[in-house]
């Protein structure tokens, strides 16, 4: 069928558009993107049809711009200024639009509400404060349906002291560690603490594992950044290396735990439509401010950090849970069971998922258990076989692209592997070439941020029964109690079988 020049055109311009919309950023930030764009509509005084091509060209631009950002304005208050100074000055001429009425109703809407999400001096006390992950294990809100988490959004969050007492703060999400350190400063100048309190204090991390990391005055959004069971600890410099862990991610007791009470079928399903909720909130320039932004601060990269984390829980999840089983022959039902688990992740297209679990069975100190892997039937080796090439990174991960490209959206793909074809994209060539900006690399880095837009295209509809026990089963899919270091899953493996290989 001969294709139509024109649409072809067309086409070439929107994805063009779509192009510049999604990697502006890496080579002018979007305020002064904004005021670029402010300039151009000013300085085109043109009469005439191309007067009006390029008041509409603006029109089209801004738009996109607006329809394509969105939420994330809420961070930019002086792109906020700009956006409505430029809407203004476009609609100066409304008699230009005629046959753009739709066009010029979606963008006044789009504008009002970047106005109404300029943050104002002060916040409205009756602010909703959201829960992160794991700051407090309350089954009420690891229940709620995720929503996307902005800089200007307000948590609870609690720093421990170097006796493991804590203080609870509000803060900001985007809040550097000077202010963290000044709400911790003031809410211990109210209680009883001793005097002494007076020297500077320093934020640190403390992994389970014992590792510590200094955070800096001026960092900020460190919140999404802390690993899964990190805490940061307020202390003066002296007492930095007495340090510890919190003494719960360091002591488990292996027993018998929910994962043997719960149906595979329910457990893939609740982690597919929690991962779907997850992955709806990453806006797809969080991948772009990710991979090219690194050094700017993450503010904008917030929900794309904890679907990151989450992804490492359930690797963690699947080992622990391994680990703290005693029986060996219950220990061969649990590898059996995940790897039914992995199997209808897979079914349920969220690859996510079933990375993760097969890389919880594939952790060093699970796939070392040679007398339980024995244990297994031939069937389930040999579907672990196949599912273990699928996840192998061999010639550029050809095994999993396969798989992926014949799949239909909604889909949940395996996100790290996005990343780091997106650094691939970013190292692999200049930005700016002479002076110029590289379209060719600008649009490969678009062409990849639309494929997650693709995978979203649809939405998710799964079949979930309503049984007593469903909202047990999500509670505890969406609050996995793990150990997250190595060397302690490595015990753990040592006292089941001290011999094997």
């Amino acid at each position: 069928e001969p294709s139509n020049p024109l649409s072809q055109e067309s086409f070439s311009i929107d994805i063009l558009l779509d192009d510049i919309v999604l990697t502006h950023s890496l080579f002018l930030p979007t305020e002064k993107f904004l005021q670029e764009l402010h300039h151009f509509v000013r300085a085109g005084g043109m009469e005439g049809p191309e007067g009006l091509g390029q008041k509409q060209a603006c029109l089209a631009m801004l738009l996109h711009f607006l329809d394509t950002y969105q939420g994330l304005l809420q961070e930019e208050e002086g792109a906020g200024h700009i956006i409505k100074d430029l809407y203004l000055l476009i609609m100066k001429d409304e008699s230009l639009y005629q046959g753009l009425r739709e066009d010029t109703l979606r963008l006044h809407q789009l504008v009002e509400m970047v106005e109404l999400k300029i943050p104002e001096e002060s916040q409205p006390p009756s602010k909703q404060v959201k829960p992160l992950f794991r700051h407090f294990r309350r089954i009420d809100s690891c229940l709620q349906t995720r929503v996307a988490f902005r800089g200007s959004d307000e948590i609870f969050c609690r720093v421990y002291m170097p006796d493991h007492s804590y203080v609870t703060i509000r803060s900001r999400l985007s809040a550097s560690v000077q202010d963290i350190l000044g709400s911790v400063t003031e809410k211990l100048q109210y209680s009883e603490e001793p005097a002494g309190r007076e020297d500077s204090l320093i934020l640190v991390a403390v992994a389970s594992s014992g590792e510590k990391v200094l955070l800096q005055p001026t960092e900020d959004c460190v919140f999404t950044t802390l690993g899964i069971n990190s805490h940061l600890f307020a202390c003066t410099r002296d007492s930095y290396e007495a340090l510890v862990p919190l003494p719960e991610e360091i002591q488990v007791s292996p027993g018998d735990t929910e994962i043997h009470r719960v149906e595979p079928e329910d457990v893939a399903n609740h982690l597919t439509a929690f991962h779907w909720e997850l992955f709806r909130c990453v806006h797809e320039l969080e991948f772009v401010d990710y991979v090219f932004h690194g050094e700017r601060g993450r503010r904008e990269t917030a929900n794309l950090e904890l679907l990151l984390q989450r992804c490492s829980e359930v690797t963690h999840w699947v080992a622990t849970e391994v680990l703290l089983c005693e029986a060996p022959g219950k220990r061969a039902q649990l590898l059996k069971k995940f790897i039914k688990i992995a199997a209808l992740c897979k079914q349920n297209q969220d690859l996510l998922s079933f990375y993760a679990v097969v890389m919880g069975l594939d952790n060093a100190a699970v796939s070392r258990l040679r007398l339980t892997w024995e244990k297994l039937p031939g069937k389930f080796k040999n579907l672990f076989r196949k599912f273990e090439n699928l996840t192998d990174p061999c010639r550029n991960h050809k095994s999993y692209r396969e798989v992926i490209s014949k799949m239909k959206p909604p889909v949940i793909p395996f996100v790290p592997l996005i990343l780091k074809d997106l650094t691939f994209l970013h190292e692999g060539s200049k930005t700016l070439v002479d002076g110029l900006v590289n379209i060719e690399k600008l649009h490969s880095v678009a062409e990849k941020v639309r494929t997650i837009r693709k995978y979203r295209s649809r939405p998710l509809c799964l079949d979930m029964e309503a049984s007593p026990h469903h909202l047990q089963t999500k509670a505890y899919v969406r609050q996995f109690q793990v150990i997250d270091n190595q060397n302690l899953l490595f015990e753990l493996s040592y006292k089941l079988e001290a011999n094997s290989q």
